[in-house]
């Protein structure tokens, strides 16, 4: 977990531990205020510490219980503010992964442009059925969530709709490792690989590879998805990261930018797909 947020899981704690303090109806102890939310009194020490996050029903019924209803909308702000930079695997995917993939094509169907930098798979916007159903079920066992890998392939097709509708653009550089990391039978990958061929001469996305061979200014680093210049999604093992402040939106543009200096694009990058497709059949 970062050090901002659990700093920030810490301030809150210590507000949610002030209201108690200084409740109206009368300083309530925790044991007290535990008995009057039927929770347990372990919950109200993690929540006051900052070692447990608070879901959005727990901050309501904590003000409405300390007889200060009125500052719920600051005490929801406060964890909106500090969610929408981290969120982790185990929240998200509790119900399985097709939440998360509605979730985030909501999210999507907003955006206008989307740059998107992938070092070690194709990117979901392009990704085949079999393709993407491979990647839930890996992510699936890996952190023992509820399997619903068909309900999530559809989440993901339906997300791709998006490249269809007038005015979108999709700018997306990969790394030739992405093409070439076996995440799936090679039958599956080749068909994945004659997708990204189809790709490149779509309107709405404009497809560069950075070949392996070729000297970077960057190192690769970790994939990012850039919406507009309002948000950029980071996913690592345990947690998804949503940025959207100033700084950091800037930051990820720039490395964008510099990036993608280094890809090759239409002709060229169809060789290197092409290349990497010969690999898996020969």
């Amino acid at each position: 977990m970062s050090t901002d947020y659990q700093r920030a899981r810490e301030e809150l704690g210590r507000r949610l531990r002030e209201l108690r303090r200084e409740s109206p109806r009368g300083r309530l102890t925790g044991a007290e205020l535990a008995q009057r939310l039927g929770w347990s009194q372990s919950k109200i020490s993690k929540l006051e510490n900052g070692r447990q996050t608070p879901a959005d029903g727990d901050l309501r019924a904590w003000a409405e219980v300390t007889g200060q209803p009125e500052v719920f909308g600051e005490l929801s702000a406060r964890l909106k503010g500090f969610e929408s930079h981290i969120r982790s695997w185990r929240r998200q995917l509790a119900s399985g992964h097709r939440a998360a993939q509605e979730n985030y094509t909501t999210l999507v169907s907003g955006a206008r442009t989307i740059r998107a930098w992938q070092t070690g798979v194709v990117h979901g916007m392009l990704q085949t059925p079999d393709y993407a159903r491979a990647l839930f079920e890996s992510r699936a066992n890996l952190r023992n969530t509820p399997k619903d890998a068909d309900e999530s392939v559809r989440a993901r097709m339906k997300r791709q709709e998006w490249l269809y509708r007038p005015g979108k653009e999709l700018h997306l550089i990969m790394l030739e490792s992405a093409l070439r990391v076996r995440v799936c039978s090679p039958e599956v990958q080749t068909a994945q690989l004659d997708r990204l061929l189809g790709a490149v001469g779509m309107d709405t996305v404009r497809l560069g590879i950075v070949p392996l061979d070729i000297e970077t200014e960057l190192t690769p680093g970790h994939a990012f998805t850039i919406l507009d210049d309002r948000l950029v999604t980071v996913e690592t093992w345990h947690a998804g990261l949503w940025l959207d402040d100033a700084e950091s939106v800037a930051l990820y543009g720039r490395i964008w930018t510099v990036l993608a200096r280094g890809a090759v694009y239409g002709p060229d990058a169809q060789r290197v797909i092409t290349r990497a497709r010969s690999g898996l059949i020969r």
